[in-house]
């Protein structure tokens, strides 16, 4: 009983250190996590297809990824507001586009692509699926980067 009693001064010694320590690295983690939020480069882009039109604001983070705004403006079906999300792999920019359809209060979620080539972004178009709610382009299934409508061209930024 003498020795069990000898040990509780050093184990509580050493929860006390590691619960210190944890502290430490979640206070070092958050600070490093706003380090990577930084924006490294904000790019501008327009597109046009006969009556409607497009607008992208790019900004590429320190850690490589991509969020930005995306606003199309279609004559028949109105205005797609949203955010996008991403990272390039390779010259593709794969994002993810969380939006709204005019007035409408219900949220969209899809995915796009966005091949970079002499400049611009060319928006493809693939199959998608949806599963768990999650949608995504099809595995396996090409994006076709000619058939898409909307190319876009750099532009000057525009405050929103």
């Amino acid at each position: 009983m003498k020795s069990s009693i000898f040990y509780l001064p050093a184990i509580a010694a050493v929860l006390v250190f590691f619960s210190c320590n944890q502290s430490d690295n979640k206070t070092t983690m958050a600070s490093s996590d706003d380090s990577v939020n930084v924006v490294a480069k904000t790019e501008c882009f327009i597109s046009a297809d006969k009556l409607d039109s497009a607008f992208l604001n790019l900004k590429t983070l320190k850690n490589g990824k991509v969020k930005g705004s995306l606003v199309f403006t279609f004559v028949e079906k109105g205005k797609n507001d949203g955010e996008i999300e991403g990272m390039f792999k390779g010259d593709t920019l794969y994002v993810d586009y969380t939006f709204k359809i005019g007035s409408s209060q219900t949220i969209y979620k899809n995915p796009l692509a966005l091949l970079k080539r002499d400049g611009k972004l060319i928006l493809g178009v693939g199959q998608i699926e949806t599963t768990l709610g999650r949608s995504y382009f099809v595995k396996g299934k090409p994006i076709n980067f000619d058939k898409g409508r909307f190319t876009f061209i750099a532009a000057d930024c525009q405050e929103k």
